[in-house]
């Protein structure tokens, strides 16, 4: 967390405000997020330089610069961009030429910030499997007819394919009514149709209403995303399922906690 919608999100936000701003000041609260470079060198790299692009792979945002450099941001599970900004908790701080602050939060210090110059050659980004949001059928189909391994759990593991994680896997599997530890070989070709047309649906559906936040994630702004309203699987164990009735399970698969119908999902 947070995933694929969550930083799609924060993207479309920062695209509306810092394109076209200058990097006025960088202040370094904490330098165990900066990966691979120095906090000197960090600043020197940003001080001056204007936001160009911002672009998203999987869970990772790209913020190019007029310098040539991107500033790479891997949220992980406890990162937060918040403009404007000014908290005295916050990582780092970016005061930009309209005189606020984008403020980069983390407060357990997984998330990574990389000053790169050319940030295709970050092994995570080098590693990712297709953007599910870009996957044709026929391709999707050839990339389960010989796997073995569980279909939840795969939908995870971002060399597969990019940018789902645990609420969404939890949930398109539910809308497309497969059990998440059947193998993903199993799949008929009508059940990875349906699969993959969810995935779509959920994760754009998902975009529209800015995310889930049930954790640390929130918005540009601050405030909190709307789709955990609509979820109807993940965190709902104990609860009745909205097709069926019947209480929603959790069990671990894959080291993860997993909330599915039993009686829905087969």
């Amino acid at each position: 967390m947070p995933e694929l919608p969550e930083v799609e999100t924060i993207k479309r936000d920062l695209e509306k405000i810092i394109l076209g701003k200058k990097i006025s000041e960088v202040f370094i609260h904490n330098p165990k997020v900066l990966r691979g470079i120095s906090s000197n060198e960090f600043k020197k790299g940003l001080v001056g330089a204007t936001f160009k692009n911002i672009l998203r792979r999987a869970k990772v945002l790209i913020l190019e610069l007029s310098n040539g450099k991107s500033l790479v941001i891997h949220l992980k599970m406890t990162g937060q961009l918040v403009y404007p900004g000014g908290d005295k908790n916050a990582r780092v701080s970016f005061k930009l030429s309209d005189g606020k602050i984008l403020d980069f939060n983390d407060q357990r210090l997984f998330a990574e910030l990389r000053l790169m110059d050319d940030w295709r050659k970050f092994k995570f980004i080098e590693n990712l499997g297709p953007e599910p949001l870009d996957l044709g059928l026929e391709e999707f189909k050839r990339m389960l007819k010989s796997k073995k391994t569980k279909i939840k759990p795969l939908l995870m593991d971002q060399s597969f394919i990019s940018g789902i994680g645990n609420i969404y896997a939890a949930e398109s599997l539910f809308r497309s009514r497969i059990g998440p530890r059947r193998p993903a070989q199993s799949l008929t070709d009508a059940e990875i149709n349906t699969l993959l047309k969810q995935i779509k649906e959920v994760l754009k559906s998902a975009i529209k209403h800015g995310g889930s936040s049930v954790d640390d994630y929130v918005r540009l702004s601050g405030g909190k995303g709307n789709y955990s309203k609509l979820h109807q699987v993940y965190g709902r164990e104990g609860k009745p399922c909205f097709v069926c009735k019947s209480s929603v399970k959790k069990m671990s698969l894959g080291g993860r906690g997993t909330y599915f119908c039993p009686r829905c999902q087969r």
